[in-house]
């Protein structure tokens, strides 16, 4: 029952003070005299051509402005991103007037209230820097809050329904509620996916605009690990993913090549609907290649892993492939909706698919929240070996906690400039 704690405060802060914060939000943005205004690149038009959109993953707009093409459509941001920028200080007067502002709240709603206006602020300065989409991400109390995800999705668009789309992690009810959000008319953009199998519940049970695979992670897990060099193996769960998503995404869903580590990555993955490109790549990616693009849908990469590997203690192949039951158990909750992550859950687990969504004990969390992004993976053969977690299922929740770990920092330096 901990997964699915609410944090929602929702009863607390009334429509008056949220229409007060959106207002705050809006206000004296001086971003006219910064506008963007972007030249055409032959580069970047050839891998457009390959059919896959091109946004810059950042918050840094100084970065971003330094590798904006005019092929360029996107920008997204995470918790971590935003608060890079926030500890950079450029936000300190913001957060101490915005504060008196909303004196009449508690310390926690402050907080809470506080990081959301910062989140779209920022993403707002950029929309009008840039003219463009830019995903922006809820505060992490709100991965197992339906409530809190339906509410601050709603807020967040009716901020900036042009541009914005809203980041909703892979969680139980987070499934939920990006299905809440995309009915509603909302795009969504569903982090922290891993694997096809994964990308498949989204893709039929939260029907977002956009899934993600963080293939860079994939490649880092392996590597880090020592199971392998990493090659190809986040490439190839995203290929995979693609070919789900057009199955059964019904032209309402787009893949996401996410957490691109390296300039190659963007040959090897051309024609992905969406590459979204951290700035050093981009740059490295314009010194270094071709930009004779081709595209690689339909490519289908070998995994090379150490040769002295028990197969069984990695079941790599989650990553890529669909058991049946997957299949069954996405159809099934696509059509029988469960009114909660814990529904959604049992329902997964009468599937056999326990390692989708394991009960971990408080230890075993606090371990993934040590290890940071990357899990260690002898801390988990075991349970691999039974079924009860996989590959994906770590690296999902390692990118959950790392991410907390940061909107922490970000909500601390808050509370630091309030109290």
């Amino acid at each position: 029952e901990k997964q699915f704690k609410s944090y929602s405060i929702m009863a607390a802060v009334s429509n008056d003070i949220k229409i007060l914060i959106e207002n705050i939000v809006k206000e004296d943005i001086h971003a006219d005299n910064r506008k963007v205004t972007p030249l055409p690149s032959a580069f970047w038009k050839s891998l457009k051509g390959c059919g896959t959109e091109l946004w810059l993953d950042t918050g840094d707009i100084e970065q971003a402005s330094k590798n904006w093409s005019a092929e360029m459509s996107g920008l997204t941001t995470n918790n971590t991103l935003l608060n890079k920028e926030i500890q950079k200080g450029i936000y300190d007067l913001f957060i101490e007037k915005t504060d008196q502002v909303l004196k009449d709240l508690d310390i926690r709603e402050r907080i809470m209230e506080i990081s959301f206006i910062l989140n779209a602020r920022h993403g707002l300065t950029i929309s009008k820097i840039f003219g463009c989409k830019v995903s922006v991400e809820l505060h992490t109390n709100m991965a197992h809050d339906l409530e809190g995800i339906v509410d601050y999705g709603h807020r967040f668009y009716s901020i900036c329904p042009e541009y914005f789309i809203i980041k909703v992690p892979y969680t139980p009810t987070g499934l939920l509620g990006a299905r809440k959000l995309g009915e509603a008319g909302i795009p969504v953009n569903f982090t922290l996916g891993f694997s096809a199998r994964q990308n498949l519940l989204a893709t039929l049970v939260a029907k977002p605009a956009f899934v993600n695979v963080f293939l860079g992670r994939i490649g880092a897990y392996i590597k880090s690990n020592g199971l392998g060099e990493g090659t190809y193996a986040g490439e190839k769960t995203t290929i995979e993913s693609q070919k789900i998503v057009n199955k059964y995404g019904e032209n309402h869903t787009r893949q996401i090549a996410a957490s691109i580590r390296s300039a190659d990555q963007l040959e090897l993955l051309a024609g992905i609907d969406v590459h979204t490109i951290p700035t050093a790549v981009a740059n490295d990616a314009v010194n270094s290649l071709s930009g004779r693009f081709a595209s690689k849908r339909e490519i289908n990469y070998q995994v090379a892993l150490s040769d002295n590997l028990e197969r069984d203690s990695i079941q790599f192949d989650k990553l890529w492939k669909i058991s049946e039951n997957e299949l069954k158990l996405a159809t099934d909750l696509n059509e029988n909706l469960p009114d909660s992550g814990h529904e959604l859950v049992k329902r997964a687990i009468a599937y056999g698919c326990n390692d989708m969504f394991p009960e971990l004990s408080d230890d075993e969390r606090t371990t993934i929240s040590q290890n940071g992004k990357i899990p260690v993976h002898s801390n988990w053969t075991d349970l691999i070996n039974k079924g009860d977690i996989a590959v994906d299922t770590l690296l999902n929740l390692a990118g959950l906690a790392s991410f907390t770990a940061d909107q922490s920092e970000l909500d601390k330096r808050i509370e630091g400039l309030i109290i």
